[in-house]
């Protein structure tokens, strides 16, 4: 899914006029009128997950929204590509320019023209198509960290956008997506993160049926989330490893089906957020899997503190 070849982004005419902010750096606005202008080709139909897949990996890039997450973005070391900015939003340019010192174009373009290219109503502000880094081995993101969670499968970009968010607001050392998870640096994703996916290191494994594998000769108990009944709370599990030298991986499974049978098997432990009982009378027998992870992360990172 993450490829390590940047195509070269295709040359634009810079003969309009060039803003300068108070770093130094020099954005170079270019007027496009046209949505099927090829300038405009990482921006098209960002809606369709399908095709952006295709053409993200194919091209090496991925798309940011908003300067906030633009910044946090070119702040990680990935290098700008272009901006594409709505006519409309044109006083966002000064915001802008603080954000990197490299010469890009940001392709300015009138509202409709903006919404017709993407497929939907831009009105975060800018767009910025970055480029792609390699991804790093499972072992590499794992060597040093003590506690990291674990994805099963998310297919929803939100929810592992999300997650990534309560990895990094609560200390997770890194994150770590099986072969079929979705993708951190889809737009939706970094959206919903605030650009979180940028500061939690993680690694995707080549491999699912025996992606626990490394995580265990590596030292980490394997801690499986499930609303069974028969799980042991979590807090009381984590209290009872400590805070010390051990090393714990959260396993987390998609909306409604959960964790499979396999990775439930291979896990040391399978662990649970208890629910109140007048909650479980009602049928409100668990979380959605971002209200779970923020629980179990807050869990996962004080460790020895009270149990749930």
């Amino acid at each position: 899914m993450h490829s390590e070849r940047t195509e070269p982004h295709p040359r634009a005419d810079f003969s309009p006029a060039c803003r300068r902010g108070q770093t130094g750096s020099v954005l170079r606005t270019v007027e496009v009128g046209s949505a099927d202008d090829p300038k405009l080709a990482d921006y098209t139909r960002l809606t369709d997950g399908g095709l952006r897949t295709h053409l993200e990996a194919e091209h090496g890039l991925f798309i940011a929204e908003g300067t906030k997450v633009i910044t946090r973005a070119v702040a990680a070391g990935f290098p700008l590509r272009s901006m594409l900015l709505a006519r409309g939003r044109l006083a966002d340019l000064d915001a802008l320019n603080a954000v990197t010192d490299a010469v890009v174009p940001v392709y300015v373009v009138p509202d409709e023209v903006a919404e017709k290219v993407t497929g939907y109503r831009v009105h975060r502000g800018a767009l910025a198509s970055l480029g792609r880094r390699p991804l790093p081995a499972v072992g590499e993101v794992i060597a040093a960290a003590r506690r990291v969670v674990v994805l099963e499968d998310l297919v929803d970009h939100a929810n592992v956008g999300a997650i990534f968010r309560c990895a990094a607001a609560l200390g997770v050392d890194a994150v770590v997506l099986s072969p079929r998870c979705a993708d951190p640096l889809y737009r939706r994703a970094v959206k919903v993160s605030m650009g979180a996916v940028f500061a939690v290191p993680y690694a995707r494994m080549t491999g699912w049926f025996d992606g626990l594998a490394e995580l265990k000769s590596a030292g980490f108990r394997v801690l499986a989330l499930t609303p069974d009944d028969g799980a042991a709370p979590i807090g009381a599990a984590l209290t009872g490893i400590g805070l010390g030298a051990d090393r714990v991986a959260l396993l987390l499974g998609t909306e409604g089906d959960g964790l499979s049978a396999r990775w439930l098997d291979e896990a040391d432990e399978a662990v649970r957020i208890p629910m109140n009982p007048a909650a479980r009378a009602a049928g409100v027998d668990s979380l959605n899997v971002v209200a779970a992870a923020a629980i179990a992360c807050h869990l996962l990172m004080t460790s020895g503190g009270p149990r749930v």
